[in-house]
C-alpha cells in the first residue's frame, strides 16, 4: 500500500493484518525529491563558470563558486546512486539483509547534508516495519494498479455509467474475454 499515514492508520485501526509499503509509492515520493534537489542546486550554479577553468577565474569569489559547483557534481552523483539503491530494498527475501540495506541507504541520505533527503530518510525509517514486511510477503500492487487502469478506460469510454450492475458486467467482460 501506499506510505500515507492516514491510509496505515486506518488500516491499523479497522484491519487485523499486515502492511506491506510498494515500492512504487517510496520511489515515487523519492523522485519529488529529487526534483526539487536538483531545481534548488541549478539555481546555485553560475552556468558561466563551468566554461572556465579553476586557473583562469581570477576573482576570489568565483573561484570559491566554481569549486562549490565541482563538489555539487559529487552531491549529485550520491543522489542518483541513492535513487537507484532505494528500488533495490524491495529486491531482498531477507528481513536482515533488507534492513541493513535500508540502514546503509538511510546513512548516505544523510550524509548529503540536504534537508529533503533527510526527511525521505525519515519517512523511510517511520515506515521501516512495512518495508521489511515485504521479505515476508513480496506482493506488488502492478496487477491492481493495471485493473484500475482499465476499470478506468472503461467507464471513460462510456462517459459514465449510470447503471451499476451495467457497469459491473462490463467490467466482467473487460477480464473474462
Amino acid at each position: 500500500m501506499d506510505t500515507w499515514d492516514p491510509y496505515t492508520n486506518a488500516v491499523n485501526k479497522n484491519c487485523q493484518t499486515h502492511i506491506v509499503f510498494e515500492q512504487l509509492h517510496v520511489v515515487a515520493t523519492f523522485n519529488r525529491v529529487i526534483d526539487k534537489f536538483r531545481k534548488s542546486e541549478y539555481r546555485k550554479a553560475a552556468k558561466y563558470l563551468l566554461l572556465k577553468t579553476l586557473c583562469n577565474v581570477r576573482c576570489p569569489n568565483h573561484r570559491q563558486q566554481l569549486k562549490n559547483l565541482l563538489a555539487l557534481n559529487e552531491v549529485t552523483n550520491t543522489v542518483m546512486i541513492l535513487k537507484e539503491q532505494v528500488k533495490h530494498i524491495w529486491s531482498y527475501r531477507s528481513r536482515s539483509w533488507a534492513g541493513k540495506s535500508l540502514d546503509e541507504w538511510c546513512a548516505l541520505a544523510r550524509s548529503v547534508n540536504h534537508r529533503a533527503l533527510s526527511k525521505v530518510a525519515k519517512m523511510l525509517e517511520r515506515h521501516r516495519y512495512g518495508i521489511l514486511k515485504h521479505c515476508d510477503y513480496p506482493i506488488h500492487t502492478d496487477v491492481l494498479e493495471g485493473v484500475n487502469s482499465k476499470i478506468m478506460v472503461i467507464k471513460g469510454k462510456a462517459y459514465g455509467f449510470h447503471d451499476i450492475r451495467y457497469f459491473t458486467l462490463k467490467i466482467y467482460q473487460a477480464f473474462y474475454n
